[in-house]
């Protein structure tokens, strides 16, 4: 019986800890399906965590801490949106001074509120009948909101991408904007939505971290999650399906860790794994042939609108 209950434990948090890596993981599969890299996702979710913890703290309303955070992750996305599609930037640069930009506002905010827990916290959603079915239920029926809302989003946004106009146009717009350009379709528009809804997907990440997981705010409460999703969305080879698997694998990586602390093996070591992953993941998809990858043919090159 206490085997039993370790193993539902684990799976628990390996969902829980999966969650948002899926949630922003589906959220840069869209943006770089459009054509657009997003490295900027870590410094979004930092905003997104510290948004909605300080409305939360002071309103007492977890839900419109996260919608704060949802809107606070598409505004600081706009910048990267502005600098990508309407100056042709490098999408790197960029990127990287957005992660830079959002851990330097999320530290200066959250400031104050280091080490003041919250009175209120969004609270696991049992569904009645399917939580009581041995081992099954306490696993997949007895989780936070956000996992059920990450998981509904995933399959959401593989059937936009796959079954709609916009997603195919979202798609075309990541492999060959001029031919997408010539239907009559503003790929600047098509870009611009999919970086905005990539920083939603984003905020809502940090949000699940800072009023779901945790019930206070650190600074570097993201922990490198952000860099995380960039494997995750090759591993996942641009798809919002895949991603489900992916996310919760790389969750039981990061549960393994406190699991193995109990064999003496080096805390230091254990705190790599997640890490080290994430580089093993990125060195495949660097040997692999990116047309094999499926990935957007022109993910990262600016694309100045009439040129032939």
């Amino acid at each position: 019986m206490e085997d039993m209950n370790i193993l539902i434990s684990v799976a628990q948090r390996t969902l829980v800890a999966g969650t948002p890596l899926l949630l922003g993981t589906t959220g840069e599969i869209l943006c770089e399906r459009s054509g657009i890299l997003n490295l900027g996702v870590e410094g979004v979710m930092a905003v997104g965590a510290v948004s909605a913890f300080i409305v939360t703290h002071h309103t007492g309303n977890p839900w419109l801490g996260l919608c704060v955070a949802m809107a606070a992750g598409m505004l600081v996305s706009i910048i990267h949106a502005f600098a990508s599609v309407s100056l042709q930037s490098n999408q790197v640069v960029s990127g990287l001074a957005l992660t830079m930009l959002g851990l330097g506002i999320a530290g200066l905010l959250g400031k104050p509120y280091v080490g003041k827990p919250l009175a209120i916290k969004i609270n696991n959603l049992a569904i009645p009948g399917l939580c009581d079915i041995p081992l099954v239920g306490p696993v997949f029926f007895n989780q936070s909101p956000f996992l059920y809302l990450a998981i509904v989003l995933a399959i959401g946004a593989w059937f936009l991408l796959e079954h709609t106009l916009l997603g195919i146009r979202i798609r075309s717009a990541g492999e060959n904007p001029k031919a997408t350009e010539t239907q009559g379709v503003n790929v600047s528009r098509v870009r611009y939505l999919c970086v905005i809804a990539g920083g939603a997907f984003s905020g809502l990440a940090g949000a699940h971290l800072s009023i779901s997981y945790s019930k206070s705010w650190i600074e570097g409460m993201t922990a490198g999650r952000g860099w995380i999703v960039i494997a995750l969305t090759i591993f996942a080879l641009w798809n919002p399906t895949r991603a489900i698997l992916g996310a919760f694998l790389f969750g039981g990586i990061f549960v393994l860790q406190y699991l193995l602390q109990p064999l003496g093996i080096s805390p230091n070591f254990l705190a790599m794994l997640p890490y080290l992953a994430t580089l093993l993941v990125l060195l495949v998809g660097g040997i692999r042939d990116s047309r094999r990858l499926n990935a957007p043919a022109m993910l990262g090159e600016p694309y100045r609108r009439g040129e032939r």
